[in-house]
């Protein structure tokens, strides 16, 4: 699909890039691949991964190196109170002043202090400090591109579905880009709330933009109800931990997929007869995801506590199209999860159209940006 825009000059800043499997790196990837597709010329400024310079050869993307972290990350060592020590240090190094991620202003700073004449360019959050950088670089005088798109998958200082909300101070940061910015992209419409309303003039709705890779395993039906989950659970504990603990207390027969790098999580709250019925992988290449998440029963999916964000894996539930039962531990969440026990999915969450987030559109909407 063709762009009616001529065509344009794109710099995409960005943490997550190919071969790095994550929504942001997802979202920044299948940009540039689009854009080039569409005829135009794209850098990409990131840090350097292996691959990722044939791969910028192979899809004709100028590639730029922003530099690695150098500052020393703190890492979990030892056992009881020191391994505690050590993760809350950690834990509280992020909140209090994204260490090790807030070095990347200065990286960016460096990394954009020749780069000029672009038409758009688009900044990809998380984390933020990419966003932080790119303002601290865009000057009057050095404007880097015509129109800067700031792209938030998640907020920052409005996000409410985390533990602790970050520092007050953070918040001239945010305010900082948020001036700078030509627009402040999020990915629907219910995430608005979470950005000062000072600059709600400059919000523009753009989702996940994803290519779809054809399905080739055809619908069955398991002789043992079969069901499966993709991607982070840490986000979702508040529903995901009493559902780990309903399947404890099951006697029925099952067989539990489960996709994660966060398996301690389950390790620590299912009894040992229902870690029997439960399969572990580690994250797998998207095509090859959905073409096995095809071969279940249905998929579960635990949504975030305040809808100011959304689970970018819905998107591919929706595609695939089986039955979504999303889990909210409640009375009829638990209803509905016995009643797809015994195959009934009558009380399946509604699909949505998945045309939105095709890349050629979602593409197309930030190229849209410029005029």
């Amino acid at each position: 699909m063709k762009n009616n825009i001529s065509t344009k000059k794109i710099l995409i800043v960005t943490n997550g890039f190919y071969p790095e499997n994550s929504p942001r790196s997802l979202r920044a990837t299948e940009l540039a691949k689009e854009f080039v597709k569409q005829g135009h010329s794209v850098k990409v400024i990131t840090h350097h991964r292996p691959g990722v310079d044939a791969f910028c050869n192979e899809q004709s993307i100028t590639y730029k190196d922003m530099g690695g972290l150098t500052w020393p990350e703190i890492t979990i060592k030892g056992t009881g109170v020191i391994k505690l020590f050590w993760r809350v240090a950690l834990r509280f190094s992020k909140l209090l002043f994204e260490y090790p991620q807030i070095q990347t202003i200065f990286l960016l700073k460096k990394a954009l202090k020749n780069e000029s004449g672009y038409d758009l360019l688009v900044s990809v959050a998380v984390p933020y400090p990419i966003h932080w950088g790119v303002a601290s670089s865009r000057t009057k005088k050095h404007r880097i591109a015509k129109v800067w798109a700031a792209d938030c998958g998640d907020p920052y200082m409005g996000q409410r579905n985390d533990t602790f909300r970050p520092p007050f101070y953070f918040g001239w940061l945010e305010k900082n880009f948020c001036k700078k910015a030509d627009y402040i992209v999020i990915p629907f419409e219910g995430a608005k709330t979470a950005y000062y309303p000072e600059f709600l003039n400059k919000i523009k709705v753009i989702p996940q933009g994803l290519s779809f890779p054809p399905i080739t395993v055809l619908p069955q039906k398991n002789a043992i109800i079969t069901f499966a989950y993709a991607g982070n659970i840490g986000s979702y504990l508040p529903y995901a931990i009493p559902f780990l603990n309903y399947l404890n207390s099951l006697e029925k027969d099952f067989r539990f997929i489960i996709y994660t790098k966060e398996k301690d999580i389950f390790n620590s709250n299912l009894n040992p007869e229902t870690l029997q019925k439960c399969v572990f992988y580690e994250y797998k290449d998207r095509s090859v995801l959905l073409n096995e998440l095809s071969t279940v029963d249905f998929l579960l999916h635990f949504p975030y506590r305040v809808a100011i964000q959304k689970s970018l894996k819905l998107i591919d539930y929706f595609y695939i199209k089986k039955p979504i039962l999303s889990f909210t531990n409640d009375t009829e969440s638990y209803a509905t999860f016995n009643a797809f026990l015994n195959y009934d999915f009558s009380n399946q969450i509604e699909h949505s159209n998945v045309d939105d987030y095709y890349i050629e559109n979602v593409a197309s909407n930030f190229l849209n940006l410029i005029n």
